[in-house]
């Protein structure tokens, strides 16, 4: 069956295995496309724009993702979890004379939210979705890390530093889509290295210089073989800028142009379609997914089973258009949850069963609105809502059930989400669709008051105390002890923009999730990639791949 995007007006398709999956959930078949659904999920989530507030239960200064102009009730987040406020003191009738969605989004407004995800951390007040950190700083998204600063989706790694989607490593810098590497910098798509740098598709290796392809090799520079005296007096030249800088250039328009790029990068899978899988089962247009089994168009998750659109998070099964809801079964649209059973349409709620439309509840039961009803009242009036979430509006909108929320209502400005880096729109294209749009602010940057040797070795304490101007940017940033001290016994030269841009630089690393059709650099046969056309690389079929580089 072909359907018509009721957002961007494309054609896609709903297969019959489509079908049974909507009817198992009691859903009708979407009316927009996969990549509009998974850009309506990414406006609610906002990892790395904070700002400064005060708490409004204890009136204490906080940092929180909530943009104070916004008019949200925001308590830090231990207070947040203490018994010091009850969220069923919001609750209210449902009006059957009003479409759901406005009022959940009024609901959203007054229930409390806590100022940051930060669960079960130590010496890390300023992270946003973490849990299980120790000593981290300006990291996001990430679970069980520590001492890492200005990293993204990190997973058991420590003293890491500007880093996005590493797993299992320790002491890499500036790595993308790594996993259990040690000492790794500038490295993109390795697996098991250690002392590489600027290193891409690399497997195994050791002591390796601006490598690519390579297999269980040690100390090679350019993809030749070395003496361990000219691989350490190579290595000695990153303490200085322009040599880094040099090789990073090199790297980006040379090294990773000679190499051979898989259509995608899938391993150990089974009928599985998208980039970046590991491990699964019967996925279809999936991205960064791991471990997970009969599961489709869904992104940056693990250990997930029988869920269609689902993003951030994982441990879960038959979940449907969810973003951020861990350890759940049987749920549809809740956002930053964890473990919810049978429960529909809910945020920031945690350890909760039938419960329908509510926002920051925890261990509850049978609530709408967080009001409490008893088991036969709430079946009978969540069957009502749902009935009346499947007429159209007055207004000639599509209904509301099985659709997530509505862009408009998003707790966050557009361009603070991740919808803004995988789909991004311009201030007027997101105002001309009643988005959000948080304005940059107007501050004219100070001075630079300390001028950057090139070389590490003759950076002094002094740093730490100086103000410096991005060179991308033009805005202010400063250097932190952890920080230089992690340049010096690395032997890496200063970086002369600010956190802000290099995580840009990064994210523009990683392949987007979207698949082009295109023919193998080498047979010419048909492939689907996530390099776009436009992306002038050697990019192999898996068959000559695996010819090409094992």
């Amino acid at each position: 069956m072909n359907k018509s995007c009721q957002n961007c007006t494309q054609e896609f398709e709903v297969d019959s295995i489509d079908q049974v999956f909507y009817e198992r959930m009691k859903v009708g078949a979407p009316t927009f496309c996969p990549t509009c659904r998974m850009q309506r999920r990414l406006a609610t989530r906002n990892d790395r724009f904070l700002y400064k507030t005060k708490s409004a239960l204890s009136s204490d200064s906080i940092i929180t993702m909530y943009n104070p102009s916004h008019g949200f009730t925001v308590y830090e987040h231990k207070e947040w979890w203490s018994d010091d406020w009850d969220p069923l003191k919001y609750g209210r009738n449902f009006d059957f004379n009003k479409p759901f969605f406005e009022q959940f989004a009024q609901l959203q407004k007054v229930v409390p939210r806590f100022n940051i995800f930060n669960s079960q951390s130590e010496n890390s007040d300023y992270v946003n979705y973490v849990t299980h950190s120790k000593n981290c700083y300006l990291t996001y998204g990430s679970w069980f890390i520590e001492d890492c600063m200005y990293c993204h989706t990190m997973n058991e790694c420590k003293n890491c530093l500007d880093c996005i989607f590493v797993d299992k490593s320790e002491l890499c810098y500036e790595s993308v889509d790594c996993g259990e590497d040690f000492r790794a910098f500038f490295c993109q798509n390795c697996q098991n290295v250690s002392d590489c740098y600027f290193c891409f598709d690399c497997r195994g290796c050791r002591n390796c210089i601006g490598c690519y392809n390579l297999k269980n090799q040690e100390y090679n520079i350019l993809n030749k073989k070395v003496s361990k005296e000219e691989f350490e007096k190579a290595k000695a030249k990153f303490g200085s800028c322009n040599s880094l800088q040099e090789l990073k250039k090199y790297f980006e328009e040379t090294i990773k142009k000679e190499a051979v790029h898989r259509d995608t990068i899938r391993e150990n899978n089974h009928n599985a379609t998208g980039d970046l899988l590991f491990n699964c089962k019967n996925a279809k247009h999936c991205f960064s997914t791991y471990r997970s089994e009969d599961i489709a168009y869904s992104a940056r998750c693990f250990d997930q089973k029988d869920s269609y659109d689902f993003d951030a998070g994982g441990k879960g099964e038959l979940l449907y258009e969810n973003m951020s809801n861990d350890f759940s079964f049987n749920s549809i649209s809740c956002t930053t949850s964890e473990y919810m059973i049978n429960a529909h349409y809910c945020d920031l709620c945690f350890h909760c069963e039938d419960c329908f439309g509510c926002v920051g509840l925890r261990h509850k039961k049978y609530c709408i609105f967080n009001k409490q009803y008893s088991e036969e009242e709430y079946k009978e009036l969540s069957a009502k809502i749902i009935e009346h979430m499947k007429k159209p509006s007055s207004g000639g909108q599509a209904c509301e059930w099985g659709e997530f929320f509505p862009i408009k209502y998003s707790p966050f400005a557009y361009n603070e989400t991740f919808a803004q880096e995988h789909y991004p729109l311009t201030k007027e294209e997101a105002l001309s669709k009643d988005y959000k749009w948080q304005e940059d602010e107007d501050t004219t940057p100070q001075p630079q008051t300390y001028e950057i040797p090139d070389d590490i070795k003759a950076v002094p304490d002094q740093i730490l105390n100086e103000v410096l101007v991005c060179e991308s940017c033009n805005k202010n940033y400063k250097i932190l002890d952890h920080e230089l001290k992690f340049y010096r016994k690395e032997n890496l030269a200063i970086p002369h923009i600010c956190h802000n841009c290099r995580y840009s630089e990064r994210f523009l690393k990683r392949p987007p999730r979207h698949l082009w059709d295109r023919t193998c650099s080498h047979c010419e046969k048909p492939i689907q990639t996530s390099y776009s056309p436009d992306k002038n690389f050697k990019i192999y079929c898996e068959e000559c791949y695996l010819k090409e580089v094992y």
